[in-house]
């Protein structure tokens, strides 16, 4: 962060003013999220290039002060760790989980200038169109439902892939997206109701997207690496090599 504002520091002092506001994690840190990575990728067939070929689905629970619980909704792309448009409700079925996708979907088509179908390449020996997106859920009820499936199926473009049984490790993109959504903004606030909630999802989903610079992306935005200006691989800013002085 202070490099984003302009502000050289080395490695050393980064590390001791961390240690010093406890902000260091355990050592075994690192080798817990290997292996859930290692879980996560089984979950995919190969491993995405781009945006637009592996969101991450699921539901998340916030209960207001005055106004009930509420279930969000929403996609996430696992490349750019782009999120979108959240559906925000007082129940978690299979109706919610199609009309989160469908809000990704329109969402999706509009930055893209057109519709997702037109990234799909043709199977030559069939004529069939091959789905350019997988959509990964757990196994929850909703996402097992006809209705589900359903619209999955008017859909040649979309394709669905559930995780294995008691591994949510390997939709846990979506996971930690939530956690951030909720520690780093929802619980933050007194939302009354699920309007306030609505409100409060919309503008943490532009702080994220579009303000906050991330690690697991090379400290980009995920706006810029979905549009394709930014390398998720790639920081956007210099670094400097410090060479041992002995």
């Amino acid at each position: 962060m202070t490099r984003h504002d302009g502000h050289p520091v080395s490695q050393a002092t980064v590390l001791r003013l961390l240690r010093d506001e406890g902000l260091i994690l355990g050592a075994n840190y690192q080798r817990e999220r290997r292996r859930l990575a290692e879980r996560r990728k089984a979950a995919f067939a190969k491993e995405p290039t781009g945006p637009n070929q592996v969101w991450q689905l699921d539901f998340s629970e916030y209960e207001t002060t005055t106004g009930g619980t509420w279930r969000i909704a929403s996609c996430r792309d696992y490349w750019a760790k782009y999120e979108f448009d959240a559906h925000v409700s007082p129940t978690a079925n299979m109706h919610d989980a199609v009309a989160a996708v469908e809000l990704a979907l329109a969402e999706a088509e509009a930055l893209l200038g057109h519709p997702l179908i037109d990234e799909c390449q043709i199977d030559e020996a069939t004529g069939e169109i091959l789905p350019v997106l997988t959509i990964v859920t757990d196994n929850g009820g909703p996402f097992r439902s006809f209705t589900f499936e359903a619209f999955i199926a008017t859909r040649p473009e979309l394709r669905h892939v559930r995780t294995r049984v008691r591994t949510p490790g390997q939709n846990g993109s979506r996971e930690r997206g939530f956690g951030t959504m909720k520690y780093e903004w929802l619980f933050r606030e007194e939302i009354d109701d699920g309007l306030q909630l609505v409100e409060h999802v919309n503008a943490y989903r532009h702080d994220y997207n579009h303000v906050r610079p991330h690690e697991a992306i090379a400290w980009n935005r995920p706006a810029d690496v979905y549009a394709g200006t930014a390398d998720p691989t790639i920081p956007n800013f210099e670094t400097k090599e410090i060479l041992p002085t002995t």
